[in-house]
Parts: C-alpha cells; sequence; structure tokens
C-alpha cells in the first residue's frame, strides 16, 4: 500500500527555517513515500536513502529542462558532466580529474591552505560576516588554485555559481530560470576563455592537466571539458560554504558543544564531521530508477524518481543515538553527506581538509566567537544554508 508525503510543503516558510520536525513525521510515517505535487518518491530514513544511493539500479539521467533551445546554456552544463551521467560516461569523466582529489595530492595542499587561512582571519575585526567575509571566499580560493583561475575571480564565480543551483530547487519561477541561463552563459565563456589561453600557456593546475590528457589522446570534448570545470567550482564552493555556516551556526548556538573543541577535548576532525550530519547542506539529492526495484518493501517503477532526503537520513534515530541532540564527540558518525556509491563525493578529502583547518584557525584567532544576533536563513530547502551569520570576535 502506497503511503503519502502529505506533511511536505518545500515552500512553507517554516518549513525552510527547520525543516527537521517535519521530516521526522516523515521518517514516522514510513521509509518510502509517494510526495504527489512533485511527483517524486522521498526515501526519508537512513537506511532507504542507503539503499538508493547503493543500488546501481538507481541512476542520474539528465532530462533537458524546457523549452530547450532557450535552456540550451544550463543543459549543455549539466548534460555533459559526471554528476548527471551514468557509466561508462561517469567513469571516464571522473577518471580524468580523480587525480587531483587523492588523499596524497589533497594532502600537499594542506600548508597552502593553512596560509590562506591564517592571511584571511588576521584581516577580521572585531565584528564581521563569518560567511561573506570569510566562509564564502575560502573555498572558491582553494578550488581557484587547483583550477588554475584567478583568486580575484571569486565574486563572479560565487555569484554565477548562486544562479545555477537555485534551479535545483523546488518550483522555479521564470526570473530563476532566466538568471540560470545568463549565469551559464557567462561561466561557459569564462572558462573558454581561460581553456583557450591555457592551451598557449599551461601551468601546474588541473585545467592544464585535462587539456595535456586530450592532446594525449583521452576522450574529452569542449563541451566536456567546460561543464566539468564548472562542476568542479561549483561543487568545490557551494556545499563547503553551507557545511562552514550551517555548523559555525551550530556551534555557536550550542557554546558547551563550541567548549569542548576550543579546549582541545574533541579533536576538529571529529567535531567537523557532526557539523555535516545536524544541518545538513545539501538536504535532497535525487535518482531515478532505471528498471523497476524494491526499496524498503515499496516498488519504484522504471522511470520513476526517488528523492534521497539526505537531512532526514542524517536525523534517523534507528542510525544515531540520540539524533536530534548535536554532539561533537560523536563517534561513529555514519552521515550520509558525502553520499554514497557511484556519485560518492569525489571532493569530499579535499572539503574534509579545508574545513578542518578553515575550522581551526578561526577558533584558534577568536576562541570566545559568539553570534551577533539572529542570522537569516536563505529561503531555500535542497541547498539549505544561511544570507549571512554576524558574529562577534570577542579577545584572541
Amino acid at each position: 500500500m502506497t503511503r503519502y508525503a502529505v506533511q511536505l510543503d518545500p515552500g512553507n516558510p517554516d518549513f525552510l527555517h527547520d525543516p527537521y520536525p517535519v521530516l521526522a513525521a516523515l521518517r514516522a510515517t514510513g521509509p518510502v513515500l509517494w510526495h504527489e505535487p512533485m511527483g517524486v518518491w522521498l526515501a526519508t530514513t537512513h537506511e532507504a536513502v542507503s539503499q538508493v544511493l547503493r543500488n546501481r539500479a538507481f541512476g542520474r539521467l539528465w532530462t533537458d529542462w524546457e523549452p530547450a533551445a532557450q535552456m540550451e546554456p544550463f543543459n549543455a552544463l549539466h548534460r555533459n558532466q559526471m554528476m548527471e551521467n551514468e557509466p561508462p560516461e561517469h567513469t571516464r569523466l571522473r577518471r580524468l580529474v580523480a587525480g587531483a582529489f587523492g588523499r596524497g595530492h589533497v594532502e600537499r595542499m594542506r600548508p597552502r591552505i593553512e596560509e590562506l587561512a591564517a592571511s584571511m582571519v588576521e584581516e577580521l575585526g572585531d565584528r564581521f560576516d563569518v560567511l561573506g567575509d570569510y566562509a564564502e571566499p575560502m573555498p572558491v580560493y582553494v578550488i581557484a588554485d587547483l583550477l588554475g583561475v584567478p583568486r580575484e575571480d571569486h565574486v563572479r564565480l560565487r555569484a554565477w555559481s548562486q544562479a545555477i543551483v537555485h534551479m535545483y530547487e523546488p518550483n522555479v519561477s521564470a526570473t530563476t530560470r532566466a538568471k540560470a541561463i545568463e549565469a551559464s552563459t557567462a561561466f561557459s565563456d569564462y572558462v573558454r576563455a581561460v581553456v583557450a589561453e591555457r592551451r598557449t600557456n599551461l601551468g601546474e593546475d588541473l585545467i592544464s592537466d585535462l587539456i595535456t590528457e586530450r592532446g594525449r589522446g583521452a576522450k574529452l570534448s569542449d563541451d566536456e571539458l567546460v561543464a566539468s570545470v564548472v562542476l568542479l567550482l561549483n561543487a568545490g564552493h557551494e556545499a563547503s560554504v553551507n557545511v562552514f555556516g550551517n555548523g559555525i551556526h551550530a556551534l555557536l548556538s550550542h557554546p558547551e558543544q563550541l567548549a569542548r573543541v576550543t579546549s582541545g577535548e574533541v579533536p576538529v576532525e571529529v567535531a567537523l564531521e557532526e557539523l555535516i550530519r545536524y544541518d545538513a547542506p545539501l538536504q535532497l539529492f535525487e535518482r531515478t530508477a532505471t528498471r523497476n526495484v524494491k526499496v524498503c518493501g515499496e516498488t519504484i517503477k522504471a522511470g520513476q524518481k526517488i528523492a534521497c532526503l539526505m537531512g532526514s537520513a542524517n536525523r534517523d534515530a534507528d542510525a544515531f543515538d540520540d539524533a536530534d541532540t548535536f554532539d561533537v564527540g560523536r563517534d561513529p558518525n555514519p552521515h550520509v553527506g558525502f553520499g554514497m556509491g557511484l556519485h560518492f563525493c569525489l571532493g569530499a578529502p579535499l572539503a574534509r581538509l579545508e574545513l578542518q583547518i578553515s575550522l581551526k584557525t578561526l577558533l584558534d584567532r577568536f576562541p570566545h566567537l559568539a553570534l551577533a544576533g539572529e542570522a537569516p536563513r536563505r529561503p531555500t530547502w535542497v541547498l539549505r544554508g544561511f544570507e549571512r551569520i554576524e558574529v562577534l570576535g570577542g579577545h584572541a
């Protein structure tokens, strides 16, 4: 018997402010529910989400937005990237960039990231926006260095990225579509110009590596090269900003947990995993059934979509003791923040290193950091985060 997700209204302001009571009600209704307004199944529990993400019968199958001609700049960036493809295309595209995100290569980036974080916190005053002044530029600088893109372009890169990812929310407006088309066009033109320059002036960066690999016979079209770079720039900072913002807000809202970190009782590496779990920056990740397949007893028919509710899975009491409690010392912590299976986040090692360093550096410099007031949330669900977080630095 099909059970329905009648509790979920993704446009409700109360839900956007705090989705977790509704997500708890969904889990209580069942692990797999049908949501009629969105026309998708919802995987609500840790077990259901894990089954979907690990089952190769579910894939990322891109469908162009309509009208296709008008939406082509946006469609092209997604149609040609690894995240929206399955093997063999996914395997081919992922292999070309995987080396840059291996643990050994990422660890060699540690001194550069530590130096960057140290220089940035020295520029912060007694009161600042920890997102706009620190968390937002930091990951853009890191991924820009990796790709060989000028750091000073971070403002427009961030703006383009945000315009594109707003398309991932339910019920997007005509204005959102228009901004996404404009941003996709500008972003693509920007990357093509960088690639053209790099062809005559190769450097020690990932774009140069991709050009070199293609010169050696690797199968990689111009559109795939551009889409891969845009994906890495988007994914390389969008989630990191929201992990940091959601996490630092949770820490500052729970002073006793913050004290466990600043005192050294709980290592930053352990605390970070709870920051990722407690208030997930990516709340929903869709898959499409390539054949009829059962998940927790419910049959998902070929062609139907199922949305993995990552934030709900991370608050499932069957997977976590005191799941609604923010506990920086939680160990083990089997959150699904980086996904699972074939599409497990390629950049997870870099994201973890970057977030560990940026958090530790900030708290070392400002051990008495505190919220300066109410932090406004973004009116989005799929990508959950804050508009800004004003903080008081206190005394170092």
